[in-house]
């Protein structure tokens, strides 16, 4: 019989299972990386070598890089029916339903779908990385009656991310701020996506399948989805005119603000402070401050009346919004990351699996007599 007292909603504080990828040191308060600070990370490195370090386990020499870049660049295209598909999308549906379908019907194409082996996983997960942009933002300017940007063979995963939205070569800064924003996202523990797809591949399922799931998970919005509500949120804020007015307001009436809290960290999330230094970047770039300052007004109310510091959502959605990346991409650039995090998940899995089933307690009814149809 289960016991009641070990449970735990939402799992929260329950020891699932074991991982080398990365740990939130609660004492220093930052995001450990294979061994790395994620802060140094995002200062020292590509999103490139970090998506390498997850998935490889160690950071890549030259050589080891510059293979890994030309695999990533020669596999940004997608198969013409997916384009075909895509082309047929509704212009309504949302682009996190339509990269999460997309990335299920690649492993229609993938020569590798059916092997499980960590050589197979490390180059499915690599194919990923390269064509989740482009899915992202082919669906994008389709639904906007746009046709879509072929990949730019030269530019970053950063670089090409924009230039495929826009049609034309980003900026530096621009391109230093995504590659920033995807590092930032690209792992984070066993958090709700990355467990999803670990139950997938505990059933001994596929890398793809594990892939959908992470995906699905990270669209709700207590999840991925947050960023676009924070932005949604600040919009509202800026209407209203009075940003501590409408936080007060808010939580007067007990409303979930967005972008803020995090159930791992209790000092504030070690990844805002990278993350609001490229927003003042880009708002000095812009020579615009509004959206960084009104950002402060909720977040210093928000800390003086709960002592709940903004997650890495928060700064992000202003980030991209700043730059004018459409607010329903911003999660599908957060897949564009998170690949790889998932993918390690899915790789360390296998490496020592067991299939994950945890026990629950029953509140339903006790065994009764099944009546007659007329007696019901």
């Amino acid at each position: 019989m289960t016991d009641p007292t070990t449970y735990r909603p939402g799992l929260e504080g329950v020891v699932a299972g074991e991982s080398a990828i990365s740990r939130i040191d609660v004492e220093r308060n930052r995001l450990i990386i294979r061994g790395y600070d994620l802060v140094d990370l995002t200062t020292t490195a590509s999103f490139e070598e970090v998506a390498y370090l997850l998935l490889n386990g160690e950071l890549p020499n030259r050589a080891q890089l510059d293979a890994f870049l030309d695999t990533l660049r020669n596999e940004r295209s997608l198969p013409e029916p997916l384009m075909e598909y895509l082309r047929q999308a509704p212009d309504t549906v949302h682009p996190m339903s339509l990269l999460r379908t997309a990335v299920s019907a690649l492993s229609f194409w993938d020569p590798d779908a059916g092997d499980n082996s960590p050589e197979a996983n490390v180059a499915k997960a690599t194919r990923l990385l390269a064509k989740a942009p482009t899915i992202l933002t082919t669906g994008y300017r389709l639904s906007q009656g746009q046709e879509p940007v072929p990949p730019h063979a030269d530019l970053s995963a950063a670089g090409n991310l924009l230039y495929m939205l826009r049609g034309e070569e980003p900026a530096q800064h621009e391109q230093e701020a995504i590659n920033v924003s995807l590092i930032l996202y690209a792992e984070h523990g066993y958090n709700a996506s990355a467990f999803a797809a670990r139950v997938v591949t505990s059933t001994l399922s596929d890398l793809h399948s594990a892939v959908t799931a992470g995906i699905g998970a990270l669209s709700g919005p207590l999840h991925g989805g947050a960023n676009e509500q924070a932005m949604q949120m600040l919009l509202e804020v800026e209407q209203h005119g009075d940003a501590e007015g409408w936080v007060l307001e808010a939580l007067a009436l007990k409303k979930k603000i967005m972008g803020f809290g995090h159930r791992e960290y209790k000092a504030g999330d070690s990844r805002v402070p990278s993350m609001k230094a490229v927003a003042e970047e880009i708002a000095k770039a812009v020579d615009d401050h509004h959206w960084v300052d009104l950002a402060a007004r909720v977040e210093e109310t928000m800390i003086r009346e709960k002592g709940i510091h903004p997650n890495v959502d928060f700064p992000c959605s202003y980030t991209y919004y700043m730059m004018g990346i459409p607010i329903p991409l911003y999660t599908p650039i957060f897949v564009s990351s998170r690949i790889a995090g998932w993918s390690a998940h899915v790789i360390e899995q296998l490496a020592g699996n067991r299939l994950i089933r945890p026990a629950h307690i029953y509140t339903g009814q006790e065994p009764r007599p099944v009546p007659a149809i007329d007696e019901r």
